[in-house]
């Protein structure tokens, strides 16, 4: 949870000079697999009534008569970080991050075999996001109350705190907050635009009802919920999300209103004003000037493009200040770090990394260079950036620790996280009192009962110091918008950029495996395995690549799968045996495999393609059953 007051720790220059010396990415990361846990995480976070298909098992239902007081339902959500509150803002800025990391990445993601539970992760916070949202002019922006929470350290299922719900409307109004609810869903009305379109239709209508309702009615969101004040308070005021929503609308609708509206308040609210050194959950002018730089690259800006460079220049100044090319840089610890505060660094690391990733991807789609006031910068010093970062984070720094929980074997064991800390409520279903939870739990010095996987803790100080306690709350809580950009980087990392135009995600070629090869591995004698194919549904498999990694030959094979008959291909099953390795494109279903989470049919004349990798002959694939529609 965030603090009111904002401490920054400034290191010594003579600190910053200094030669660090500490283990260096000893053998690459497992970019995947930290992908992976850092999208389970979220299923630690959920509220409410749980899935069938949660897989975090620890956790239970909570939270079930959330809104209820004000006759309003408001089960469901994200508790925000290690207590049990759930804060509109940074729930809405989570659910923005998340969708622009599956908006840019979701194709490296779909090989990974995460894209469906990324996509999960969104809808779970955006179902809560449209509870919220009852009325046009009416958006409720808390339930809980962080003072009441902080007085207790209990099990999200054995919450007695006050879970009363606060709202905004036009007699008290929350432009920021109402502004960053509606970027959220726009963002997220792209993600499941070709999946689901009438969920992507419902997310725009709430979305622009809420950015009219933000512009016409005008005023901070912790002035109208006031109990909000000392955890997340809105420094920045509301002219940002004004500015980021609208960005978002563009880009979901490309309705011109919204360009004009960037166009023509962009000096007024500070668009193409400020130059930041920050972004985040409150400060969102740097994630808006990137967007929109995005879209100037893409052609869209029309008469407001010499607005639209103005954004640019300061997109720009906030990533050279990253690469510590500005006149105005970002603070680094000894060992490399971004650090902006004491309390939870972290989130400002990854959300900035974030914007560096994909600013150079736009770059190198547009075929450009940037330009800083300490001299050219090309788009593989900005990525070579993001990834220190990220390495950073998984373990190359000077303690060799983890700061994600469950990856690696060095990680922080003892967070501060209620749910994690106490004892499933499945194990042991004895009642956690308010201050017993303290008493008990909280005091406790072992390794927490439940691993919270995943998780992204706040980390380490500004001279990369880290002190893995429960009570070291600025150290070791973790937070959603902690791994909501993460998610992205991840992806990226672990997927490569697969030679696409980065300016059109939506017409871009199915990624490629990014692997490492030492030396090339001797090509084997490819012979097509057999297949069982009929008239309808054709097979056809190809080695594409192959490398040597310790002394063992691996190949990656590519699998079309070709609709060729004049109707739909629903409920396909294929088996598969002689699979020595992992899969990708495919979902699991018993002995079988069927369509992957993003994919329910193949129309007419349509492919799908699933990759694996093992070090033998291709496996045997065939169609085992499928229905024509």
């Amino acid at each position: 949870m965030e603090k009111v007051v904002r401490l920054i720790s400034m290191a010594p220059l003579f600190l910053q000079m200094l030669l660090v010396s500490f283990p260096l990415a000893f053998a690459g990361h497992d970019y995947g697999q930290a992908l992976s846990k850092s999208i389970l995480f979220f299923e630690a976070q959920r509220s409410g009534y749980l899935p069938g298909s949660q897989r975090v098992k620890w956790r239970a239902d909570s939270g079930l008569h959330d809104g209820k007081a004000s006759g309003v339902d408001l089960v469901g959500g994200y508790y925000d970080a290690g207590d049990n509150v759930k804060f509109g803002l940074p729930m809405a800025f989570t659910i923005t991050m998340m969708s622009w990391s599956i908006v840019e990445y979701g194709k490296q993601m779909a090989a990974n075999g995460e894209l469906g539970h990324a996509m999960e992760a969104v809808k779970w916070g955006t179902d809560y996001l449209i509870k919220a949202h009852p009325h046009p002019d009416v958006l409720y922006g808390e339930v809980g109350d962080g003072n009441t929470d902080h007085n207790c350290w209990q099990r999200p299922e054995d919450m007695t705190t006050d879970r009363r719900a606060y709202k905004i409307d036009p007699s008290n109004p929350g432009s920021d907050l109402a502004g960053e609810t509606a970027a959220a869903m726009a963002a997220a009305s792209i993600v499941f635009h070709r999946s689901n379109p009438s969920y992507a239709n419902e997310l725009l209508t709430h979305s622009q009802q809420l950015f009219e309702f933000a512009d016409k009615y005008r005023g901070k969101y912790d002035s109208s919920i006031t109990v909000a004040q000392k955890y997340y308070r809105s420094y920045s005021g509301y002219a940002d999300e004004l500015l980021w929503a609208a960005a978002w609308l563009y880009q979901a609708t490309n309705n011109q209103y919204y360009l004009s509206y960037l166009g023509n308040n962009g000096q007024s609210l500070g668009g193409t004003g400020w130059a930041m050194t920050e972004f985040g959950w409150d400060v969102k002018y740097a994630g808006v000037q990137v967007l929109v730089s995005k879209m100037l690259m893409q052609g869209k800006g029309g008469r407001y493009s010499s607005v639209l460079q103005q954004y640019q220049e300061k997109a720009e100044f906030f990533l050279c200040s990253c690469l510590g090319k500005s006149s105005r840089n970002i603070q680094k610890t000894p060992g490399g770090l971004i650090y902006r505060q004491r309390w939870n660094n972290m989130q400002f690391v990854t959300s900035a990394s974030f914007l560096a990733t994909v600013y150079s991807d736009y770059l190198t789609s547009a075929g450009k260079n940037m330009n800083c006031a300490a001299g050219s910068a090309s788009p593989s010093a900005l990525f070579s950036f993001a990834k220190s970062q990220v390495d950073y984070i998984l373990g190359d720094n000077p303690r060799a620790t983890s700061y994600m929980v469950g990856y690696g074997n060095n990680y922080p064991r003892q967070v501060h996280h209620r749910g994690s800390s106490i004892v499933s409520i499945k194990v042991d279903p004895s009642f956690v009192s308010c201050r017993g939870g303290y008493a008990t739990w909280f005091s406790r010095k072992g390794s927490d009962p439940n691993l919270l996987t995943g998780a992204l803790v706040g980390g380490p100080d500004a001279y990369d110091n880290f002190a893995d306690e429960r009570d070291n709350y600025e150290q070791t809580e973790p937070a959603t918008y902690n791994n909501a950009p993460l998610i992205g980087l991840l992806a990226r990392l672990g997927g490569g950029h697969g030679g696409y135009n980065q300016l059109l995600p939506e017409v871009v070629p199915a990624p490629k495996e990014a692997v490492t090869t030492p030396k090339s591995a001797p090509t084997p004698k490819f012979t097509p395995a057999p297949a069982s194919t009929s008239a309808e549904v054709a097979i056809e498999q190809k080695l594409t690549t192959s490398w040597v990694a310790n002394g063992k030959s691996y190949y990656r094979y590519s699998t079309v799968v070709t609709n060729k008959s004049a109707k739909t291909v629903k409920d396909l099953k294929l088996t598969i045996s002689k699979l020595y390795g992992p899969i990708w494109g495919l979902e699991k279903k018993g002995d079988s495999y069927g369509f992957p989470a993003w994919l329910n049919s193949l129309a007419a004349g349509e492919k799908l393609e699933f990759v694996y990798i093992h070090s033998a002959d291709p496996a045997e694939v065939s169609v085992s059953s499928y229905t024509l529609a």
